[in-house]
């Protein structure tokens, strides 16, 4: 089996930055960067389970029914990722709120089923759900960490930026409060998809 042909998410087939998908999230939970993480291990552990679990019980799911048979699935892992999140990370499952939940209406855990898992084995498919996770993760981790980092100069809430820096003691910097609201996570998604696009396919973007 040859691994570099499901590493596309990671790089120029990435399912934010290309296909656009799953944006949300990575409005909502990207003001810091340890909230991002947790929803970006959390989608991919369902992502790859979900593609799993339906690739090994692909010929037995009929036709008319295929679709509630992957929402039942899907809806029964992000339950599981929920409790867990709940029972060894509260204060986090408090955080990410609703949004833990809607990792079931996530399309890139629906587009890689309908897309992959429905016609290959469990294997690849675990392969494919692992790598489409991990590419979107990457896009939520480093918007986590730019939008942390400057709005209140720390990373994983440890001041990362000397006290004597800021302006209030003398110093030059200001932290950007803008960085803090979901709008400016929207910008930062435009800016990774231009950077992307100008990498990838400098003919599209010119």
């Amino acid at each position: 089996m040859n691994i570099k042909k499901y590493l596309g998410p990671l790089s120029k087939d990435n399912p934010v930055l290309v296909q656009v998908l799953g944006v949300c999230s990575a409005l909502a939970v990207t003001a810091q960067l340890k909230p991002a993480l947790v929803m970006a291990i959390s989608v991919t552990v369902v992502c790859a389970m979900a593609n799993f679990i339906i690739s090994l019980i692909r010929n037995t799911i009929p036709p008319r029914i295929r679709i509630i048979v992957q929402l039942i699935i899907v809806a029964a892992l992000v339950i599981l990722v929920d409790l867990i999140l709940q029972a060894y990370m509260y204060q986090m499952s408090k955080m990410l709120s609703v949004f833990v939940g809607l990792i079931i209406t996530n399309c890139i855990i629906m587009g890689r089923i309908e897309a992959f898992a429905l016609g290959n084995p469990p294997l690849p498919s675990l392969i494919d759900g692992l790598a489409n996770g991990a590419g979107y993760g990457m896009v939520l981790v480093i918007i986590g960490f730019v939008r942390e980092f400057f709005a209140s100069g720390t990373i994983w809430n440890q001041q990362v930026i000397p006290d004597n820096w800021y302006a209030v003691n003398g110093g030059f910097y200001y932290n950007n409060g803008l960085m803090s609201i979901p709008p400016m996570a929207m910008i930062l998604v435009g800016i990774l998809v231009w950077i992307h696009r100008r990498k990838h396919n400098p003919e599209i973007s010119e």
